[in-house]
């Protein structure tokens, strides 16, 4: 079991619902996973996927999701689980990932105006890889 901070963005595109209103909707997420230490350990963005720079990588689905209670405000804690593995290195074994801890990230509660615009909403979380 790995535990890594994050911190960066949940990016959202505002893009046109089937009955014709403009909302903002998940586009991905851009994050720098650090250590106890703050020593960069994995990149995380669309897919989602996490890359170590020792080549390793891991891309998820999500199994459940629930809001997270005590940051009300927050995008909600994850579990996921592995769907591929490449690379030996770091993440190689890793088979569940877990989003712990949120804060922030969610979208912009108003209406987007203008289709294409996008929005990058500052969060932290926890990520714990489980093997």
């Amino acid at each position: 079991m790995t535990v890594l901070h994050a911190s960066g963005v949940q990016i959202y595109q505002c893009k046109r619902a089937n009955d014709g209103r403009l909302l903002w909707t998940f586009s991905a997420p851009e994050a720098t996973l650090k250590d106890d230490t703050g020593q960069l350990v994995v990149k995380h963005y669309a897919g989602p996927t996490w890359e170590a720079p020792d080549g390793s990588k891991v891309t998820g689905k999500v199994l459940r999701q629930t809001p997270n209670a005590q940051v009300p405000d927050s995008i909600p804690l994850l579990l996921l689980q592995a769907t591929s593995a490449g690379g030996p290195g770091v993440l190689a074994r890793t088979r569940y990932v877990q989003r712990l801890n949120t804060q922030g990230g969610q979208a912009l509660p108003q209406i987007c105006t203008q289709e294409g615009q996008e929005n990058r909403m500052p969060y932290r979380s926890d990520y714990v890889f489980l093997e």
